[in-house]
């Protein structure tokens, strides 16, 4: 395995101290194997201790379940509105064939940093980091905000517990800026998304003697139905230029059930997605496959319903003050849409202005050999410590 060039991991900020470099920030926090679903205190810890280390106290928010934190942290006042630099500290698994290094080794190669989540998006969490001394030098008239948070990657399932603390900790926010891999282009929309399983309970038997039992498969097939026949019905309208496909969309992604052919399946399970435009609550596409299952109680079927992730859509007017700021810090033009969801949705819910704009690219995403540009990471910095001059103005 190629080890990482190393070069010196400190540099001399404007004000004489020491300070981390991104790419260095980063290799740490790639040495995090902070899985979706798994315990984060690690990688929260280490990142609330570079913050100590400036002198900047982070709140760790536990989630319910109990191994698993948010990080909140200001820098500046707090008491007036600011902007939040919104991120993710988990990753997908990295178990897939490919890998030409050590996932959770931060791998150099010229300009390229391959390893798990340099894209998506522990890159953005590096350059936010590394611009804290910047941030500090002169500070803010209004703050920045840091919001670190978990199991995005399971549908966005740590962020609402942080945005739930959020009135506690900040004056209501002028804007988040979610570091999601865009190319340093602002987005303005994504679709919002719900996904649920549901679970059929049957009567097993001998297949000999169907007449006896109660095919949990066979029933399965009539929620499946429904779900390709809603699935078609979208595929019509309500429409929204701005993305593609441009309407609503629903799919199964999987479905399980049964032990032999001989033996009549007592149990099946099913998982659906919806994946709705701005002005549809994606919950609602849901509703005709959650119907059909539930029609299954009335035959003796046992049904389980369990909603497993749901995120409302993005839409950010391109003539905001959050989206011109972005416009002017980026020097990119705005892009309208984009396929993938991100956390942006739900702090749009919760009352303020949100855009998408982050290092990398969502195509190097999940796969494997992800990495970052080096460059990326060093422009990202600069747009961070862009907003930090704005804020020190904007009194």
């Amino acid at each position: 395995m190629e080890r990482p060039q190393r070069g010196n991991n400190l540099v001399r900020s404007l004000s004489g101290n020491m300070v981390m470099r991104a790419i260095d920030i980063l290799e740490k926090l790639v040495g995090f194997p902070s899985v979706v679903g798994t315990p984060n205190h690690e990688v929260v810890e280490w990142i609330r201790s570079y913050l100590k280390g400036y002198g900047i106290e982070a709140h760790i928010l536990t989630g319910p379940e109990g191994d698993r934190a948010n990080l909140f942290a200001t820098i500046g006042p707090a008491d007036r509105p600011g902007y939040i630099l919104s991120g993710h500290m988990d990753v997908v698994p990295a178990s897939e064939a490919g890998w030409n290094s050590d996932p959770f080794h931060l791998t150099v190669r010229g300009e390229h940093l391959y390893g798990r989540g340099t894209s998506d998006m522990k890159g953005f969490l590096a350059a936010a980091l590394a611009a804290v001394p910047a941030l500090l030098s002169a500070p803010p008239s209004r703050p920045v905000h840091l919001a670190f948070s978990y199991d995005e990657e399971a549908g966005c399932r740590g962020v609402p517990h942080l945005l739930a603390h959020l009135p506690d900790l900040c004056a209501s926010p002028l804007g988040a800026i979610i570091g999601e891999p865009s190319g340093l282009r602002p987005i303005l929309a994504h679709k919002g998304k719900a996904a649920a399983r549901v679970t059929i309970g049957g009567r097993a038997g001998h297949s000999s003697r169907p007449d006896l039992g109660l095919n949990a498969i066979h029933a399965m097939a009539e929620v499946l139905t429904a779900a390709v026949s809603a699935a078609a019905d979208l595929t019509h309208g309500p429409f929204e230029a701005e993305f593609a496909p441009a309407y609503s969309s629903l799919s199964v992604g999987t479905i399980e059930g049964g032990k032999a052919v001989n033996i009549i399946p007592d149990l099946c399970t099913l998982e659906v997605e919806a994946r709705a435009i701005s002005s549809v609550t994606p919950e609602t596409l849901l509703e005709p496959v959650r119907a059909a299952a539930e029609a299954l109680k009335a035959r003796g079927f046992d049904v389980d319903w369990q909603i497993l992730s749901a995120y409302p859509a993005l839409l950010l007017s391109p003539t905001s003050d959050l989206a011109r700021l972005l416009a002017r810090l980026t020097e990119a033009e705005l892009v309208p849409a984009v396929s993938y969801g991100t956390e942006a949705g739900l702090y749009q819910r919760a009352g303020m202005d949100a855009i998408i704009c982050g290092p990398g690219d969502i195509a190097r995403a999940h796969k494997p050999d992800e990495f970052i540009l080096a460059s990326e990471l060093t422009a990202c910095q600069a747009m961070i410590e862009k907003l930090g001059q704005h804020c020190q103005m904007a009194l």
